[in-house]
């Protein structure tokens, strides 16, 4: 709802009520609506100032709202209603003006921020674009690229760069509702023609059909399918090429043609997914809100290759205390080298001064002894990091957490070495640390609720979508990687080419394809690990890597690779070749097509040939599958947690909604029939046998992802 009061004599003032964020509610509608009519129907009020409740003017539409009967008076009209007002109308800004709030205060006459104020117009994000005049209005008052770039991307822009932007006529470090009431004042009785952005027009540069290809071209590459940064820029476009009325017209049908889409539902999907997993619920059904975190003052890092570099920086980005320690001169100061560089570049691109005095660097393990919390990123080996955890326990204060970032390795098994194995937690990082969103924290039967919630809330606090995960090898994330990759390995040496692979995941909406990827990180990580593990066994009959391992189907094609000395971008040679070793461009590669036609016929493999549909399928059904296994093992609470971590760690598009949630838009039934028709074509490789759990829920009739929880528990309650 809203408030409204009058005050210094002569100005109504309209406060906004919908906490947390004062949301546009339908009630929150109806009272701007009758109070701005008393306000403008009170002949004592000589101007109105909207601003919102508890330092926050209004972060948009109620998203809860979506998809039911919506209710009260629309934005559009309420929004007109207030721009014709024959009284000045100001926006006071504080907290932040994000989508419809936005939208309401560009339709005010003017707008004064707090500093501190951030604004935006995120709806792309939610697979919609602004639809009460915001693609309207914004180029009207800032230009058309000014406006396409912040529409299209969704970003949000502080309070000084709007007033840079033309967004907004003020910035003050005070109250900025006593601001806006005083420079009511001043401007009421002044003539409002110039104060309504509907009436401006639209600059264009002369240029500008090659402005909008440019920037369609862009965008649609940027979105990898997604529909929404597309009709933004036609909405924009509608603006610089048509008047007011009819923009706004065209604004609405593409909204209209968005708000019922799949990608809107898959895009609101992740929205409350993301706030889903942030309440901390145990894949075991427990929760640990009571848990109360400990206080992590200061912290510590083991390890200072790549991921303990980018762990350090986040971990200073966030104001704690950092003791960084390596062992290795040499990489120690490599390491101070690169993480300073990464802190200045970082706080150059957010305006701040950099954090460099946060941390203080050691070749001396003992170095941490004053420390809350420790993260161990040393190389991933097992004996390796038990050793390292058994110099932390005789070293640390009592009670200090220790937190290994290891992406696949037992944390029960490393714990039970310790002797308070209740402070033992995983938290595996993504590269790069200080830029990768996600965050899976991992704990085994001994780790305690609190060590948890702690892990929890750091990663909350370096900004990190942090997901809790049970303990089995590779976890969540790379447990469903690991067939999706031998599924694309299989792939190769069926017929297809990698290009034929990519280009089908591409387009499916991936930032790369599986070939194009692993080239980047480098074929030589898993290879090693490949073979700490002796996974890579020789085939004494062809001297070569065997294709059939603990009596499954195997593809050696990676390791042999590998052999070769093809590591990817940084030997400019893998499944693609690249013009020099570090080059981002891949291009194809003759003698990897030669050793392929060689390989098949050394192995008596008969090419045939795959088409898109099926490398889609075979992908992206083994991940799902995996997925319905992890459920069913309690590794993940919920799809929502899967989805999360797929679509923050691995590149999984957005507007798909997550694995899960894709195969729920799919059909069950559907995936589980060609999963069956892949199992029958392929008896070897048993994890394409469809999980139970997914069978169980395609014979009670697939019903919604909310509601696969009770199937879940339902199987869980028999083991």
């Amino acid at each position: 709802m809203a408030l409204y009061s009058r005050v210094s004599g002569f100005v109504g003032l309209i406060t906004l009520q919908n906490p947390p964020v004062n949301a546009l509610s339908a009630a929150v509608r109806q009272g701007i609506v009758d109070m701005v009519e008393r306000a403008l129907g009170d002949p004592n009020v000589k101007s109105v100032v909207i601003c919102g409740q508890n330092g926050n003017f209004c972060g948009g539409a109620d998203i809860k709202e979506f998809g039911t009967n919506m209710s009260g008076p629309p934005l559009v009209p309420m929004i007109d209603a207030i721009e014709a007002a024959n009284k000045p109308v100001v926006a006071a800004i504080e907290g932040s003006a994000l989508g419809g709030g936005l939208e309401l205060a560009l339709g005010c006459h003017y707008r004064i921020a707090h500093s501190k104020a951030r604004l935006g117009l995120p709806e792309v994000t939610l697979g919609l674009l602004p639809a009460a005049g915001g693609t309207q209005r914004l180029p009207r008052l800032v230009g058309v690229p000014a406006a396409l770039n912040l529409i299209t991307t969704g970003r949000h822009v502080t309070a000084t760069q709007a007033l840079q932007l033309g967004i907004v006529d003020q910035v003050t470090d005070h109250n900025a509702v006593d601001v806006a009431v005083k420079f009511s004042l001043s401007v009421a009785g002044q003539s409002l023609d110039a104060r309504r952005i509907s009436t401006y027009p639209c600059p264009l540069p002369s240029d500008s059909d090659a402005l909008f290809e440019g920037v369609m071209q862009k965008v649609r590459q940027r979105a990898h399918g997604a529909i929404a940064p597309v009709a933004c820029v036609q909405a924009v476009r509608a603006a610089a090429t048509l008047p007011y009325s009819k923009g706004m017209e065209r604004e609405q049908e593409l909204m209209a043609t968005l708000f019922t889409s799949g990608q809107a539902r898959a895009q609101q999907y992740c929205f409350f997914a993301q706030r889903a997993v942030g309440r901390w619920r145990m894949p075991s059904g427990a929760r640990w809100d009571t848990s109360k975190p400990r206080p992590v003052h200061k912290a510590a890092v083991i390890g200072l290759g790549t991921m303990g570099r980018g762990i350090t920086v986040a971990l200073a980005q966030t104001g704690l205390s950092v003791v960084a320690v390596e062992t290795q001169e040499k990489q120690l100061m490599e390491a101070k080298q690169a993480v300073s560089g990464m802190l200045e570049r970082g706080a150059k691109r957010h305006g701040v001064a950099p954090t460099l005095d946060r941390i203080s660097y050691s070749q001396n393990i003992h170095a941490v002894a004053e420390v809350d919390l420790v993260i161990e990123a040393v190389f991933e080996d097992m004996a390796l990091k038990t050793e390292v955890f058994q110099q932390l326990s005789a070293v640390c204060k009592p009670g200090t957490l220790l937190c290994t970032n290891t992406s696949a390795l037992d944390v029960d098994k490393l714990a039970s070495k310790m002797p308070n194995p209740e402070l033992v937690v995983g938290m595996h990082f993504f590269a790069p640390a200080h830029v990768m969103k996600l965050l899976e924290v991992v704990y085994g039967p001994r780790s305690s609720p609190q060590a948890v919630a702690t892990a929890m809330q750091l990663g909350k606090k370096m900004g990190k979508v942090s997901v809790a995960v049970g303990n089995c090898r590779g976890f969540v994330g790379n447990r469903m990687l690991m067939p999706y990759l031998q599924q694309a390995f299989f792939l190769l040496e069926e017929g297809a080419t990698p290009e034929l692979v990519d280009r089908a995941l591409e387009e499916f909406g991936f930032p790369m394809g599986v070939f194009r990827m692993s080239d980047l990180s480098g074929l030589d990580v898993g290879w090693r690990v490949r073979k700490r593990d002796e996974l890579v066994e020789p085939d004494m009959a062809s001297g070569q890597s065997a294709r059939i391992r603990q009596g499954s189907r195997y593809s050696p094609l990676g390791d042999l690779l590998c052999e070769q000395g093809r590591f990817g971008q940084k030997t400019g040679r893998g499944w693609y070749q690249y013009d020099k070793p570090g080059s981002r461009v891949a291009r194809s590669d003759p003698w990897l097509h030669s050793f392929l036609v060689e390989y098949r016929a050394r192995h008596g493999l008969v090419p045939r040939s795959i088409d898109q549909q099926e490398v889609l399928e075979r992908c992206l059904y083994a991940l799902i599958n995996e997925g319905f296994r992890i459920l069913e093992d309690g590794i993940a609470a919920g799809p929502e947690d899967i989805d999360v971590i797929y679509v923050f760690g691995y590149g999984w598009p957005k507007h798909r909604g997550g694995p899960m949630f894709y195969a729920g838009m799919v059909g069950l039934a559907k995936v589980l029939e060609r999963l069956e028709h892949y199992q029958q074509a392929h008896p070897d490789v048993p994890y394409l046998q469809p999980c139970s759990l997914l069978r169980r829920l395609v014979a009670s009739g697939s019903p919604p992802i909310h509601r696969w929880r009770e199937a879940i528990k339902k199987r869980q309650s028999q083991l």
